[in-house]
């Protein structure tokens, strides 16, 4: 297990704040002020997130320097699979434990809780499939 956190567990997580800023911030923005949906605000953020994410984790976190097209085509794949997984279990979990709770707070909470899976999916994902030494 440790050989999976080391610097590179911790340099994925300083990315992860950048990226959590940015995609977080455009997230709750879409949602909460021009009132676009769950799943377009969520989307939002993992595309402007997964760009900045790609080049970060490319270049300085993983140091993958080969010329490999076939990577970005990975990257793309694991972000989508981890972002429907995430967001889809966060939502049915979320809905399911607050019933009773406004679809705002719902929504809300369920943004939050899915952002939490996915970094924890997506970081073996990209460790260990897209940028595997």
């Amino acid at each position: 297990m440790n050989k999976y956190f080391d610097i590179k567990t911790i340099k994925f997580l300083m990315v992860g704040v950048v990226n959590t800023i940015v995609g977080t911030g455009v997230m709750f923005i879409a949602y909460n002020i021009f009132s676009a949906s769950y799943w377009f605000s969520s989307a939002l953020n993992y595309i402007i997130g997964s760009i900045v994410s790609y080049f970060l984790n490319r270049y300085f976190t993983f140091e993958y320097k080969k010329k490999n097209k076939l990577v970005m085509v990975k990257f793309v794949i694991n972000i989508s699979i981890c972002y429907l997984l995430a967001y889809g279990v966060a939502q049915k979990v979320i809905f399911f434990l607050l019933s009773s709770y406004p679809i705002k707070i719902k929504d809300n909470i369920s943004m939050m809780a899915g952002m939490v899976l996915f970094v924890l999916i997506n970081y073996f994902g990209q460790r260990l499939w897209v940028f595997k030494e």
